[in-house]
């Protein structure tokens, strides 16, 4: 046990955490890989290492993003076919995690942080003229980076139903740019100083909930792919939060206390 972030609890917990890897279709959820974070802390001590018996494959310390990947390369390593991935934040706000599911020609949508940095999709790049000095090396962008919560402050909001659920259909309003995200190199800018240049293109999909939550992702889904379809997909995660939720309340997964 150490402390780290329990999502069970929403916050820090002392706690054990996993990384899971479940395959869905429709309202079936197969859970396929579930893979013990182990801290970096945990990595730098040997003898826990032994005592526990960690296996020698499993005794460098790996990012829970980089865990995730190599679940999915064994899948894919397996014969399995699967047609998008999802994840939330944790793992969406990670760019070589995003950029490692394109390089491998996957579809994914995934959550994001409200302050996730990118550009308008049609932003380009210049040479400005330096009033002395040597002439720039490097293009910059023509348009400064925006958190996602700001660029989809303007956009257009519409109602988008994606399931029945067991009250009715499930609603919300969604709102949809394309965007070109900000995980390129960094480049010293102008005098805001370091930022991320553009990147891959992709969707930038905001969720504003009954309750007044609001949720942001993106997703390398097709240009020509429907508001309605983009929803249904950032949604489909939901079938495999269910099958979770029942490992930790019919299972105990997330019961368990023990001392050594």
């Amino acid at each position: 046990m150490a402390p780290q972030y329990a999502s069970a609890l929403g916050k820090n917990a002392n706690c054990q955490t996993l990384v899971s890897a479940t395959l869905a279709s429709r309202e079936v959820p197969v859970a396929v890989g579930l893979r013990l974070f182990l801290l970096e802390s945990w990595i730098d001590d040997p003898a826990r290492l032994k005592r526990a018996r960690v296996p020698a494959a499993r005794q460098s310390f790996r990012t829970k993003p980089e865990i995730a990947l190599e679940e999915i390369d064994r899948i894919r390593a397996a014969g399995t076919q699967f047609g998008c991935v999802v994840a939330d934040a944790g793992y969406g706000l990670s760019a070589p995690f995003r950029q490692a599911l394109s390089q491998r020609g996957l579809r994914w949508a995934v959550g994001i942080p409200r302050h996730q940095k990118v550009y308008p999709a049609d932003v380009g790049l210049i040479f400005p003229v330096a009033g002395r000095g040597r002439p720039r090396q490097h293009a910059i962008p023509d348009h400064k980076c925006m958190a996602a919560e700001k660029i989809l402050t303007e956009a257009s909001w519409r109602s988008v139903s994606w399931r029945q659920g067991t009250k009715g259909r499930l609603r919300a309003r969604f709102a949809a740019l394309r965007v070109r995200i900000a995980d390129g190199p960094p480049q010293r800018i102008r005098d805001m100083g370091g930022q991320h240049m553009p990147g891959e293109e992709a969707w930038l999909v905001g969720e504003r909930r009954a309750n007044g939550e609001q949720k942001y992702y993106l997703s390398n889904l097709p240009p020509e792919t429907s508001l309605k379809a983009l929803a249904a997909t950032i949604k489909a995660r939901w079938i495999c939060e269910q099958a979770h939720q029942q490992l930790k309340e019919e299972l105990g997964l997330d019961h368990f206390e023990g001392q050594s």
